[in-house]
């Protein structure tokens, strides 16, 4: 049995009940066999895989809180802190009902590729919890975060781990797990990322994530001569990464024709009118199915599956992991798709994605072309280093820099190991390989 295989024998038999975490180290190591078996012997020696797929600390802890009936609740908290070879754990906070530790696994995981990517010196982690936000008050958020915060301050730091928003947490949340943090530790540090602007929050956060993906799209269409302006792209998700996403597809001149809500999806032949998705999403936070109710020609379909059968250039995923399965993949192919950017984590399926391949579509991998968002949180922890704050421009500018040089080193690390064009084992071998060599040379810790 190769190593690869037998390393992930190991984390499937050693982590039961965790599909999404077996399927993301399934996914990175059988990527990476080429450039594993180049180093065999070494990695062995230093058993390299077996201590990149454990955590270096799992952390799980219960979260009392009073609900404004006077209710006592309680939820489970994590934080996965994964690896620190290359800078303190960075990674978000996802509150959501369907969190588990396997989930968070999953995103620590793929959270320390994605950040050596982006050139920043910062680690990989996530954390969260299955507390659900929607349809509570703001007290009662402010009490979760607060209770959250009392046990996860004693486990993070500007210089140990530094959390940032999910799924379900916002500048809302993060400003209530800061003020509490804040208030335990009497000191005012970058200890979050995706704070409101007024203490310590950077320009450009919140369409961060959704920028860098296009921003990616945009270069990955270049290398091959393209432009993205004129191209008719279909998103899922209807949350700060596909708002993000959104907006920059627009002011490229790119004709966005759906977005998706949890319920189902919009489809506008003639573009989407961002000033009424605006105006929905901001305005007063109201349902997608609006939109066709105000827009002649528009179209609202129940169900988020669909939106992947309409015929479109370039598919941006940005709502959920495996949201694109084999079928969902075939449909896009069909229908003239020739591009596929992850905006979310994990989006696609492992048939999908050999859906992609086999049709030769060009394909963007989460950990890379979603990186804008732990990008620009890098950003903001070196305007809090220097106090400063830097303008939207400026913010913006190294966004799309950080992004292209992303595809420049993909492209370059999959033609050094024979498999030119392929962004997916690029990006997972460029990551890889920065943070090998900083835990080889680290020793055995």
């Amino acid at each position: 049995m190769s190593y690869v295989d037998e390393v992930i024998a190991q984390v499937v038999e050693k982590n039961p009940v965790q599909p999404e975490f077996h399927q993301a180290v399934k996914e990175v190591l059988e990527s990476l066999r080429v450039v594993v078996e180049a180093n065999e012997e070494e990695f062995r020696k230093n058993a390299l895989l077996e201590r990149l797929t454990n955590p270096e600390r799992q952390i799980m802890f219960r979260v009392p809180w009073v609900d404004d009936k006077g209710q006592v609740q309680v939820n489970t908290g994590f934080r996965v802190q994964f690896n620190s070879a290359i800078g303190p754990y960075k990674g978000g906070l996802r509150f959501h009902p369907s969190v588990n530790l396997g989930i968070i696994k999953f995103l620590g995981f793929e959270q320390v590729f994605k950040n050596s990517l982006t050139g920043l010196p910062i680690g990989g982690g996530k954390g969260g919890s299955d507390f659900d936000p929607k349809g509570k008050s703001d007290r009662e958020i402010m009490a979760f975060c607060q209770s959250f915060m009392t046990e996860l301050y004693r486990h993070i730091g500007a210089d140990t781990d530094v959390p940032a928003g999910d799924i379900g947490v916002g500048a809302r949340e993060i400003g209530y797990l800061f003020g509490q943090y804040k208030r335990i530790r009497n000191e005012f540090v970058g200890v979050l990322t995706g704070k409101p602007r007024e203490f310590g929050g950077s320009r450009v956060r919140p369409e961060a994530t959704g920028y860098g993906t296009v921003y990616f799209a945009q270069h990955m269409l270049k290398e091959k001569g393209q432009d993205i302006k004129g191209k008719t792209v279909a998103i899922s998700g209807f949350g700060n990464v596909a708002w993000g996403a959104a907006q920059k597809l627009v002011q490229l001149g790119a004709k966005l024709v759906t977005i998706s809500g949890p319920d189902g999806y919009i489809y506008d032949p003639d573009g989407i009118k961002l000033d009424i998705v605006k105006d929905i999403k901001l305005g007063h936070r109201g349902r997608i199915k609006e939109y066709a109710e105000r827009v002649p020609g528009a179209e609202y379909h129940e169900g988020c599956k669909g939106v992947w059968t309409v015929p479109c250039d370039i598919a941006l995923p940005c709502a959920t992991q495996n949201e694109i399965d084999e079928e969902s993949a075939k449909a896009l192919v069909a229908n003239g798709c020739k591009v596929v950017c992850e905006g979310a984590n994990m989006p696609s399926t492992p048939e999908a994605i050999a859906v992609y391949q086999d049709n030769g579509l060009l394909y963007g991998p989460a950990k890379a072309a979603n990186a804008g968002g732990v990008a620009v949180s890098g950003l903001e922890m070196s305007q809090n280093s220097y106090r400063l704050s830097w303008t939207f421009e400026e913010v913006d500018n190294k966004l799309k820099s950080i992004m292209e040089n992303i595809v420049a080193n993909s492209l370059a690390a999959a033609k050094e190991y024979g498999h030119e064009g392929d962004l997916m084992l690029g990006a997972n071998a460029a990551g890889f390989v920065k943070v090998a060599n900083a835990m080889v040379a680290q020793g055995v810790l």
